[in-house]
């Protein structure tokens, strides 16, 4: 359907929001469609739009590591640093998550660690108590 959708050009229903408010651009970034993303961007798929939670399709990718989804994202120039409904940023379910490479990909695009969530702790605040592998990336990177 979204595909017969782009071939006569309604971007509404490419957009189109469930009652999550998901798009289906979120849905293809957080179950690792690659190339379901890259259709859907390539035929008008806003990849700035937000769930009702506030949730982005690059902080979907990002919880899952699905790092060519992330880059495919940021290379939309992509907000690094829009968070969520409690203050969860890509970087902060990245550090989560314990995917080294969505951390340092968001880390050199400019995700700042030191956002804190409304409980009041941060992406390096996760590294440490988690004892994640990441720590290292999150902990000393260059702020």
């Amino acid at each position: 359907m979204l595909y017969l959708a782009t071939r006569i050009e309604q971007e509404n229903v490419i957009n189109h929001t469930d009652e999550e408010g998901f798009t289906p651009l979120m849905w293809a970034a957080a179950h690792g469609q690659i190339a379901v993303v890259e259709f859907l961007l390539q035929n008008g798929a806003d990849p700035q739009l937000l769930g009702k939670g506030q949730e982005s399709a690059l902080s979907l990718a990002c919880s899952k590591g699905y790092t060519d989804i992330v880059k495919i994202l940021l290379d939309c120039g992509i907000d690094v640093n829009e968070y969520d409904w409690n203050g969860g940023t890509p970087l902060l379910y990245a550090v989560h998550g314990n995917h080294v490479k969505c951390v340092k990909m968001l880390l050199e695009n400019g995700a700042d660690p030191t956002i804190e969530t409304d409980s009041g702790y941060n992406s390096m605040d996760l590294a440490v108590s988690s004892q994640s592998v990441v720590c290292p990336s999150v902990y000393f990177w260059p702020l």
